[in-house]
């Protein structure tokens, strides 16, 4: 394995570290917290071919309670309730009692002390800092394995002590002793440098992270949008509103107010092309399925910036643009669905799933796929057949085909409660006879089973579920938010009945339209019935259309 020499040496300067010097090794080597298999209680023995010795093997379960009621496994659980009520005083009273009774701590006691030491806490905020750094060098003196955890919270610990070039080393020190970072490895330097207004090291930061793979989500994105426009670069601006659009999608409150303050500014009134290639514009358009172009910023002028609304068909209320519905590529569809077979083998019996899956094959594809538990019980209480039937039929009607949707429902709503009336019975039979109920088998998870139908079937969705739960993060995928939205009908009841809310005709996405002005749709709740705010900032039509005009003219 990998060693690091002489760790943290770049901190000479920095009296926290100095100790840390005479630790020449990150030993890689894992040290148990007590070698519980000494012990000779609980335990089954078995007679050594060699010299008729005894040696004694502890059962799984006998080691757990042996921690368990070990000083170290106390002095655990202890660290664990301070970390739940985030406790740092009391931490460090239990640490130094354990010290001195010679208690030896292991990684998890370290990482939970370090973790209380870097949160924020304003009454205790510079003891836990230094104590912090103290544990971090008893850590290593005692030549305890450092994880990936370990590293965050140092990082973290530098961060709080306004350090992010200390956090950023200990990145890269993580990485020189191949421990695989994460996203939140990156946050105490990335968010470091972004509030202390260093734009240029924020993005070695961000490149760092990009080129270890790992994904920005909003708040980093927001940070690194922020310190971007508060020093005037308008080109990181302009990509980080693209990688907003590409991972994002909507952004919430705080984020649409640092999108607000670019547009606002006067600096972003003199930045813009006064004349362009409407033809590479148009190129842009149609290679990246529609709503961006990706050829920076088009336009002169001061920007008008304001919060409107959409209209069901996608008109901007504000300055009259028609928003995009913009294309899925069909590739991205089969490798989504072949993901999540692939997935749902896996936390599913795979027997059941294959099973499935041949049975599309010779009754698919179908327009349409309905989450029968999930209509069929909209008050949460009683299963209603009625209610089933009557959106079945709605999508019936809906269908270029006119062929009724495929209902997903387990097995025990099939044969079992409600289903024994007689009437629920025969729309039973009938949906069987035609070949559009399936039944899935006991023990199983039918989301997996409406959703990739769909999918596969490439076809409409109708759940009220939003989707949100463990299942669905499993997919780990910017695919399926887009996919979702262009598929989801949903079904919305009143005292006159039941109606779909199908699909909206649009992209709820930052789109960047062929004249230069932007859209930007803020989270909202996820009832239709609330409106979406949007940001609308778009330049003077004289200005733009001048610019169209001119380069359309040069280009022809």
């Amino acid at each position: 394995m990998a060693r690091l020499a002489h760790p943290l040496s770049i901190f000479t300067q920095s009296h926290y570290w100095r100790p840390l010097l005479c630790c020449h090794y990150f030993k890689r080597t894992l040290t148990a917290s007590t070698n519980f298999s000494s012990l000779t209680t609980l335990a089954r023995r078995d007679k050594s071919q060699e010299g008729g010795t005894t040696t004694v093997k502890l059962s799984t379960k006998a080691r757990r309670k042996a921690f368990y009621e070990s000083p170290e496994g106390v002095l655990l659980r202890k660290l664990n309730q301070c970390s739940r009520e985030g406790d740092v005083v009391q931490a460090l009273c239990h640490y130094d009692e354990a010290r001195k009774l010679g208690v030896v701590l292991n990684l998890d006691h370290y990482n939970k002390l370090l973790y209380l030491c870097s949160i924020e806490n304003a009454d205790v905020a510079q003891m836990g800092l230094k104590r912090g750094f103290e544990i971090f060098q008893q850590m290593l003196n005692d030549r305890v394995q450092p994880n990936e955890a370990t590293f965050t919270n140092a990082a973290r610990l530098a961060a709080a002590k306004e350090d992010p070039d200390m956090a950023f080393e200990l990145l890269k020190q993580m990485k020189n002793v191949a421990i695989v970072p994460k996203l939140r490895s990156y946050e105490p330097a990335l968010f470091g440098f972004c509030k202390r207004g260093d734009a240029e090291k924020a993005y070695l930061v961000d490149a760092d992270m990009i080129e270890s793979g790992i994904v920005a989500e909003e708040p980093e994105l927001s940070a690194l949008l922020e310190v971007s426009v508060k020093t005037k670069k308008e080109d990181r601006v302009y990509e980080i509103l693209h990688r907003l659009r590409a991972t994002v999608r909507q952004v919430s409150e705080s984020t649409s107010r640092i999108v607000q303050d670019w547009f606002n500014s006067e600096y972003a009134a003199k930045i813009g092309k006064e004349k362009w290639d409407v033809n590479k514009v148009r190129e842009g358009i149609l290679q990246g399925g529609g709503g961006w172009h990706g050829q920076g910023w088009l336009g002169s002028g001061r920007w008008k910036m304001v919060e409107t609304q959409v209209n069901e068909d996608g008109e901007c209320l504000s300055c009259g643009e028609k928003l995009v519905s913009i294309d899925i590529d069909p590739k991205e569809t089969e490798t989504f669905a072949a993901s999540l077979s692939k997935l749902a083998c896996q936390k599913e019996a795979k027997e059941n799933f294959v099973h499935f899956q041949k049975w599309l094959e010779r009754h698919g594809p179908f327009d349409a796929v309905v989450d029968g538990a999930n209509v069929g019980l909209s008050n949460g209480h009683n299963f209603s057949f009625s209610r089933l039937n009557t959106v079945v039929e709605q999508l019936r009607q809906k269908s270029p085909s006119k062929r009724l949707p495929l209902v997903i429902l387990h097995a025990s709503r099939v044969y079992g409660g409600p289903a024994q009336n007689q009437k629920n019975r025969r729309l039973i039979e009938n949906w069987k006879k035609n070949g559009a109920l399936y039944a899935t088998p006991q023990g199983s998870n039918d989301d997996w089973y409406w959703l990739y139908a769909a999918v596969s079937c490439k076809c409409l969705l109708l759940t009220d579920d939003e989707m949100r739960d463990h299942l669905f993060q499993l997919l780990g995928s910017s695919f399926f938010p887009r996919w979702k939205e262009k598929h989801q009908v949903r079904a919305s009841s009143s005292p006159s009945g039941v109606s779909l809310i199908m699909p909206p005709r649009y992209s709820i996405v930052i789109q960047e339209s062929a004249n230069g002005s932007w859209h930007v749709p803020t989270i909202t709740s996820d009832d239709p019935e609330i409106p979406r705010k949007w940001l609308c900032a778009a330049r003077s039509k004289n200005n733009s259309l001048q610019s169209v005009w001119t380069s359309s003219s040069k280009s022809d």
